[in-house]
Formats: structure tokens, sequence, C-alpha cells
């Protein structure tokens, strides 16, 4: 009967102990690039392209966007944070529209127009996006203060930051204005291609480790994980900040 016990407690503390070791291998990784690394950076190949060509490039602006959103981990993070308990197609299908639509709104104007934000600053909301969802998940704003923010302009709020940052990161490369217009909507179409298929991918391990039994245990610790993720980006862009000016 013992060893019988010893085996169930290993059980239950297995997810843990795994989460924990993956998170703390995201963190090392990350603190190795703390210095330099960007939420919103663009590939010294890809701005160099960027600063180069003239005129409309449709395909190309295509694959850039969905190259960013895909490979972008604060995208990531607040999209997995976003759809973490939505199980309906209708609900899923409004609050990853709410987020496509205020990234898509700040980015596009935000070229367009001009709007730039310091990189560190704007990549540090964003990083305070992402725990604000794992905190949301965690139901801790009822915990803390007796409310629940609006989970649905809150997102829509932060699909805004997120827009702001690309936006302000597409500035410093100065994209010529010669078919500005139709590459930033080229650029803009990639994006959303790039969440849909970040968002396919996601659908799928949700689906099946909803399945587990383990499941509300491990989202718990899943969230916090998230929610330190999400701090250790906004300290990376603070350090970032203060060590440039």
């Amino acid at each position: 009967m013992i060893p019988n016990r010893s085996y169930r407690s290993g059980q239950q503390t297995h997810p843990l102990r795994q989460s924990l070791t993956i998170f703390t291998t995201v963190v090392l990784m990350l603190m190795a690039f703390a210095t330099s690394a960007y939420a919103h950076d663009v590939t010294p190949g890809d701005a160099g392209y960027i600063q180069e060509i003239f005129g409309v490039h449709i395909i190309s602006f295509i694959y850039l966007g969905a190259k960013h959103m895909m490979t972008g981990y604060d995208h990531i993070l607040f999209l997995l944070g976003v759809v973490f308990f939505l199980y309906h197609m209708k609900d899923l299908a409004i609050y990853v529209s709410l987020f496509a639509i205020g990234h898509s709104v700040t980015m596009l104007l935000g070229v367009w127009f001009g709007w730039g934000i310091n990189a560190y600053i704007i990549d540090a909301i964003i990083g305070l996006s992402v725990v604000y969802k794992a905190l949301d998940n965690l139901g801790t704003f009822q915990k803390w203060f007796g409310f629940q923010p609006n989970t649905k302009a809150a997102t829509l709020i932060f699909g805004l930051f997120h827009g702001t940052g690309l936006a302000s990161k597409i500035l410093e490369y100065q994209i010529a204005e010669d078919g500005l217009l139709a590459n930033l909507l080229a650029f803009n179409v990639g994006v959303e291609v790039g969440q849909l298929l970040a968002l396919f991918v996601i659908l799928i391990v949700m689906g099946y480790w909803r399945r587990s039994p383990n499941f509300m245990r491990q989202a718990s610790v899943a969230n916090i994980i998230m929610a330190g993720l999400g701090l250790l980006l906004t300290y990376q862009q603070i350090a970032g900040y203060i060590a440039s000016t």
C-alpha cells in the first residue's frame, strides 16, 4: 500500500515539476537575450529588404507579416491566454476578431501617420498584457478586488497596444512611401494569416490537453508560468530602456 501511495503522489507532483522545468529553461533562454531582445524585432535580412524596396510587393509583405506573427512570442503568449478557456467557436471568433481589429488599426494607422512610441516602452506594456491575461484566467481580479474586468474590452485594448508595437518597429526602418498603403495592407493580411495558423496549432494542442483529467490543475500552473514569462518580457524591455537612456 505504501509504494502505491508514493506512486500516486509522484503522479500528482509530476505535472508541476515538469512545468517548472520548462519554465526555468525558457526563463534562462530569454535572460540570455535580455539586453538585445525585442518582442517585435525584425531580422537584419528582413529589415534590409524593407529599407531597400520601392513599389508594391504584395506577396513579399504577406510573407513578412505571417513570419512576424508566427515568430512573435508576445503575440503567441497573449493569444494563448485569450483562447485558454474558450470552448465554443462563436466565442473564439469574437475574441480573436477583437484582437485582430485592435492589432490592425494601430499597425496601419501608426505607420501611415507616423505614430511612433519608444519600442521598449510599448513592448513593456505588451509584456504586461500577457501578465494581465494570465491573471484573468486564474480569476485573480475577482479574488483580489471583487470584480471582473470586461474581457472583450481588454482584448481589444491590448490588441491596440500590440499593433502600436509593430508600427513603432516598422517606422524605425523607414519603409518607402511608394506603394506604402498596398504593402501595409498586404503585411496586415500576412499577420492575420499567421495568427490563424498559430491559432490552429494552439487549438489542436488545447483540444488534446483538455481531455486530460488533470487539465484544470495543470491549467493553473500553466497560467502562473505565463504570468511569469510576461513579467520577464516586461523586465527585459524596462532594462533595455534604462540601458539605452
